[in-house]
């Protein structure tokens, strides 16, 4: 018999009163290892009541204590990292390194909270007109909350929930449906790090339950990482009820190779940047943009991708695992076909794909795509899979403009030997994040993160409908603009401050 996952509210696991529950399985096997209950409405109101109650005298805790709190967190999960990552892996199908990285991305912004004293400091200003002198004070919300994806259940809640309690807010999780169990792990390690009761609730369930976080109306602030079309309707929903939310979305992320470039490293790099994880990340390379003489190692980067093969979580040679469902892995072997019937030419085919001893699994293999276009799905489509498309441009000038015209704006990364042709493609390009010579530019903690155009959606006040419409129409966001919003948060919590 499966596991019943259990909700948290209120300072205890409890489990749920649900009339439905949905099926957690280890996606190299189709096992059914754990059910997780779509939280009725009478519990999720418990859940919010009790952030309520705690709030009160939570937000009164001195700041260097709430600091404590997550000093004491990061040593336990640090303590635990292997434990996590095994809970992880199984629910994930990522390999066990994979799943150990996931863990410690998270541990580090874990780290970063308990830095929180420093970056909770307001602003003061004398004499700002004759005998007048001014003040500003960093002071938290109240309850804010958390909507995760599947890709990464370690790393993206503990970008969320430790953060927005360090700054004095209380905070609700609704993980994603299905993996709950490594969240719960988590939970039960805060716990024991001495969180007071209350300050962390986690509720389970579906559309209906997050409708429930977008609407309620004492919850004021949230942040989501996920696709773009949920991405789009969570910041829609959440905005029009008055809510600060962020919602960071889907991505089409493009390495742009110069013939300077050091081959042998380029090929490397991509390899790992996009099959690594299955290709289930929104910072995944999904394009690689060869620019003129460059184009003459396509065939050495499809052999080094061709060599690469998935497998389960405890096997040392599987370069990555199962994609997480059934579902997804249908979706991506559909659209491997029909960019091989828009005229993509398939040099590596990673449908059918099998592993010995799991025929059950959701397995997908490597595949890369040459000579594809900018007007074909294959490109202009999220693949979220372990799939490579390879395309060609004359020079730099070209990149540029085949990169800003994407409307994904995650980030983008360039190999080159010349100093000019880096400072160029960092200034001119139209993306969140970029990286020189490394191919996923995923910053630190206390670095920002952040995507540009439809890959993000929000700051930090309401804008509705008008701020979706700015987005569709300008399809791009400064910088700066989100920089300054959250100068004293940390990665993507910018919701629980001012």
């Amino acid at each position: 018999m499966s596991k019943k996952v259990p909700l948290y509210i209120d300072g205890e696991f409890r489990a749920s009163k649900a009339e439905s529950w949905i099926p957690v399985t280890n996606p190299a096997t189709q096992e059914v290892i754990a059910e997780a209950p779509c939280a009725t409405q009478d519990e999720m109101e418990a859940a919010v009541a009790s952030a309520r109650e705690a709030f009160k005298t939570w937000k009164e805790v001195p700041v260097s204590e709430r600091a404590r709190v997550m000093m004491r967190y990061q040593a336990l999960l640090k303590e635990h990292q292997e434990e996590i990552a095994e809970i992880l892996a199984q629910e994930t199908g990522k390999t066990f390194e994979d799943a150990k990285g996931d863990v410690w991305r998270g541990i580090e912004v874990v780290e970063q909270a308990a830095n929180i004293p420093s970056l909770m400091m307001g602003e003061t200003v004398e004499n700002v007109a004759r005998s007048i002198d001014s003040y500003s004070y960093i002071q938290p919300l109240g309850i804010c909350a958390g909507i995760t994806p599947f890709n990464f259940p370690a790393m993206i809640p503990l970008w969320m929930f430790p953060m927005a309690i360090a700054c004095g807010n209380t905070f609700i999780l609704k993980p994603s449906e299905q993996d709950p169990l490594t969240p719960t792990r988590l939970v039960e390690l805060f716990e024991q790090a001495g969180a007071p009761k209350g300050v962390l609730q986690v509720i389970h369930g579906g559309k209906d339950q997050v409708d429930f976080v977008l609407d309620h109306p004492e919850i004021h602030a949230l942040s989501f990482v996920g696709s773009v079309p949920v991405a789009e309707y969570i910041y829609r929903r959440g905005t029009e009820n008055g809510k600060r939310v962020q919602a960071f979305a889907g991505a089409k992320n493009h390495c742009v190779i110069m013939p300077d470039a050091n081959k042998q490293q380029v090929i490397n790099n991509l390899v790992g940047a996009s099959v690594g994880a299955a290709g289930q990340r929104c910072m995944a390379i999904s394009v690689a943009v060869f620019v003129g003489a460059a184009k003459e190692w396509i065939p050495e980067v499809a052999e080094a991708i061709a060599k690469v093969r998935p497998g389960a979580w405890n096997d040392e040679n599987a370069a990555y695992g199962p994609v997480i469902s059934p579902q997804a892995k249908e979706r991506i072997e559909q659209m491997i076909t029909d960019g091989e019937n828009e005229g993509a030419k398939l040099l590596v085919d990673g449908r059918g794909c099998t592993v010995e001893g799991l025929p059950d699994g959701n397995w997908v293999g490597a595949t890369v795509f040459s000579e594809v276009t900018a007007d074909m799905d294959i490109y202009k489509k999220e693949v979220f899979g372990p799939v490579l498309s390879m395309m060609e441009v004359e020079d730099l000038d070209d990149a540029l403009t085949l990169v800003n015209n994407n409307p994904y704006g995650n980030g983008t990364s360039i190999f080159t030997s010349n100093g000019a042709a880096a400072r160029k493609y960092q200034h001119e390009v139209t993306v969140g994040q970029v990286g020189i010579n490394i191919p996923i530019p995923v910053p630190l903690p206390f670095f920002s993160f952040t995507g540009w155009k439809r890959s993000f959606f929000g700051d930090l006040h309401a804008y509705g409908k008008q701020a979706i419409r700015f987005y569709t129409e300008t399809k791009t966001v400064t910088a700066r603009w989100f920089e300054s919003d959250i100068e004293a948060s940390g990665p993507n919590m910018s919701i629980h401050l001012k």
